[in-house]
């Protein structure tokens, strides 16, 4: 009797052994690396659906199991996460857990873009809250803590490759998006700006202006030279990348009522530069407001084949339109034929 009570007794524990290996250790295998997102607010059940659509667990049930039993499913650290073929239950929810394997996300912001695009990419590639980040570019007192003496952060926000965990604070990403513009604009960049009695808002709104002109290394400081002269002569900007940025969103062809548009930012209309950068400009549009190329051009317009032609007098730069006009309707000839 003793012995068939032994016996029942061993078999319900090999049993109970079993069916923890199950739920907690046994090995999810899978081909290549799994990622998820946990996001803030998101609960365990919402986890678990995110792991079994990846494919990373092998029973939602025994994975819900797993967590239920460890206490492992009301705090989850927010992420992106790796898993790795081989991995338990209770591996993948302790990760979970204490986020041990949180990656850093790669996230390049290019030169040129507006505050609004800037967070419209940070949106799609590490979720973060765009109202939030858009109310902190304009937040003075914000700004101010960041030694930035600006009514706004266009401008100081600096075009290059970050890694930020998913869903940093957007404090955080903008404190060091603006660090890394601050440690750019060094002591010598400083020094030229003071001997040239330029401000620092000058500078940031000729180079945010040249950032939209060209994508040519080359062009930045010569186009720079073009409108330093016109201010000189009095004369007004007439910059296309300014009307742009009151008609909101990228490059565009603009119609002659376009050019008419009431705004201070409009240089058509108003002398001067605008009251400040109109994007993030990069470090070779800053170089090139610093050190504008000396002579006496005073327009420039496209050639139609990549880069720019420059005119000294009014009357060059009209053949120089003719030109480009030519070539513009040269490739769409070309263009209808194939």
């Amino acid at each position: 009797m003793k012995r068939r009570i032994l016996t029942v007794v061993l078999f319900l524990l090999g049993i109970a052994l079993l069916l923890a290996y199950e739920i907690f250790w046994a090995s999810n295998t899978f081909d290549g690396d799994r990622f998820i997102i946990v996001s803030k607010g998101e609960n365990f059940q919402q986890v678990l659906d995110s792991l079994d659509h990846a494919g990373i667990i092998r029973s939602k049930k025994l994975a819900d199991l797993a967590g239920r039993i460890s206490g492992y499913t009301t705090r989850m650290q927010i992420g992106k996460y790796r898993f790795k073929s081989g991995m338990s239950n209770f591996d993948i929810l302790k990760d979970i857990r204490f986020g041990s394997t949180v990656e850093l996300i790669i996230v390049s912001i290019p030169e040129g873009l507006r505050p609004e695009r800037q967070a419209h990419l940070l949106v799609k590639n590490l979720g973060i809250d765009s109202t939030r980040f858009m109310t902190l570019v304009r937040d003075t007192a914000f700004i101010h803590q960041l030694g930035i003496e600006s009514n706004s952060l266009i401008g100081y926000l600096m075009p290059m490759t970050y890694k930020f965990y998913w869903q940093s604070d957007e404090s955080d990403i903008i404190k060091e998006v603006v660090k890394q513009f601050t440690n750019m604009f060094d002591s010598s960049m400083r020094a030229t700006m003071t001997a040239k009695r330029l401000s620092m808002n000058e500078v940031l709104t000729v180079a945010s202006i040249v950032e939209m002109e060209t994508s040519i290394d080359s062009e930045r400081a010569v186009i720079a030279g073009v409108y330093y002269n016109r201010l000189r002569k009095g004369m007004r900007l007439q910059a296309d990348p300014t009307v742009e940025f009151i008609l909101g969103g990228g490059p565009r062809r603009l119609a002659l009522s376009d050019l008419d548009r009431e705004s201070p930012y409009n240089t058509y209309r108003h002398d001067g530069l605008p009251p400040g950068p109109i994007n993030s400009p990069g470090k070779a549009s800053i170089l090139a407001a610093l050190h504008p190329a000396r002579h006496k051009f005073l327009f420039f317009v496209a050639t139609g084949l990549g880069g720019h032609r420059f005119s000294k007098t009014f009357s060059e730069h009209l053949r120089a339109i003719q030109e480009f006009h030519r070539v513009r309707e040269f490739r769409q000839d070309i263009k209808e034929l194939y």
